[in-house]
């Protein structure tokens, strides 16, 4: 049993053989008992004095040769229980091998199905996915080298043939390189479509705030009086700064495209949408500057109508005065009116001037092709009316207090 020369074809026999070789020691053991205990008890019969059964060397030659066999019979235990760990080292160098090269089967189908994801959330989920296969490629690295290690102590020790490991070694050595390399490709299509629907998804987001602001820049509402013009204007400013400020966004689109992999970058449809968005910019900026000077042509009108109101109110005040005010004949109350006239004067030169501000305005408004300038002209041409009228009273009344002054004034003379 001890001189076989079976070392086991593959771990589980190891194994086996070193169980059944535990015994055998076990057995061994129990017999050195036995054995010393009935070397002890025939060294007794070579020590009597007197008669002796047996000649006493014949007993000492005996108990040597006893002795000499159990010694023989441990060193080839012991050798061959070094054998048999030799072997099992070597089948568990090679077990941990094919469960190397297994695991990395496993990896190269998955790798081989080189699936990126359709949209963001699938690439998303493939990256993490991704990052867990490397920390396990990590520890699958660590437990490969101690394993390299242990078939370098094999080699070391000359026991078996050196071909089988070392080509074992170079197999997977190389397998686990093409691993890695395929692994390293693998997240690089990860991460350059991941940066694809990263840009793809941020120009969707742009692209529907660009819509929505279209939809605002282009609203025909502008206010229907100064209150509510100015708080239209108000808001219109605001988004106006917000579209500036996707300017850089806007700008910074083909950069962000020159930055993806070619394959992404040279599509068409990215290509396509790029162009779209600058578009779709340029029309959201112009149309928000043409709201912007609509806006202020309303505000413009309602302030101008506001304006033209208040001075018809003083116009209405001084014609139904003027219409209804009698020239007086006594010089006292003469005098009187004509202080009163001196104020209506200052008046109406403050009051002309509001209303040269709303001819201006007028202007500006008939000018610049505003929608309304009918319906403004005819404000300004019913306002300058009814200023020439309030003029035309003035100065006919201013004339017939000149004539009472006249008549006062001959009379007292006489």
């Amino acid at each position: 049993l001890l001189v076989s020369k079976d070392l086991g074809k593959h771990l589980l026999e190891v194994e086996d053989l070193l169980q059944k070789h535990g015994l055998l020691e076990a057995d061994i053991s129990a017999q050195t008992e036995r054995v010393q205990a009935l070397n002890a008890a025939a060294l007794k019969f070579s020590e009597l004095e007197g008669y002796q059964p047996c000649d006493p060397q014949i007993i000492c030659n005996r108990v040597n040769h006893v002795q000499t066999c159990l010694e023989e019979l441990e060193e080839l235990a012991a050798k061959r229980r070094k054998e048999l760990e030799d072997s099992r080292q070597l089948w568990t160098f090679f077990q941990e091998m094919e469960e190397a090269e297994a695991w990395i089967r496993e990896k190269e189908k998955i790798l081989a199905a080189k699936s990126c994801g359709r949209d963001l959330s699938s690439v998303v989920t493939l990256t993490n996915k991704h990052k867990t296969m490397l920390g396990e490629l990590g520890n699958r690295r660590a437990l490969l080298h101690q394993t390299m290690k242990k078939g370098e102590k094999i080699l070391a020790k000359k026991s078996f043939s050196s071909v089988g490991i070392q080509e074992k070694m170079r197999e997977v050595c190389l397998r686990w390189k093409k691993l890695e390399e395929v692994t390293g490709l693998h997240q690089q299509r990860l991460e350059d479509a991941l940066n694809f629907f990263q840009f793809s998804a941020e120009t969707d987001d742009l692209v529907a705030w660009l819509q929505d602001t279209y939809r605002i820049v282009s609203s025909d509402d502008f206010g229907h009086d100064d209150y509510s013009s100015q708080a239209l204007l108000r808001k219109h400013r605001a988004v106006v700064e917000e579209v500036e400020k996707h300017r850089a966004s806007v700008l910074s689109l083909r950069k962000q495209l020159a930055l993806l992999a070619p394959d992404h970058r040279q599509g068409v449809d990215v290509q396509i949408r790029v162009v779209e968005v600058e578009q779709l910019y340029g029309e959201v900026a112009e149309v928000a500057v043409l709201r912007t000077q609509w806006l202020q042509d309303a505000l413009a009108v309602y302030r101008m109508f506001s304006e033209v109101h208040a001075c018809e109110v003083w116009v209405d005040e001084k014609e139904q005065w003027l219409e209804k005010m009698e020239v007086p004949e006594e010089l006292d109350e003469v005098e009187v009116v004509q202080h009163r006239f001196e104020s209506l004067d200052q008046e109406m030169n403050s009051v002309m001037g509001r209303i040269l501000d709303v001819n201006q305005v007028v202007q500006q408004l008939v000018d610049g092709g505003h929608p309304s300038s009918d319906e403004v002209r005819s404000c300004q041409d019913h306002l300058n009316s009814r200023w020439n009228r309030v003029v035309e009273l003035v100065e006919n009344k201013k004339g017939q207090l000149s004539s009472v002054l006249k008549i006062q004034n001959f009379l007292l003379e006489c």
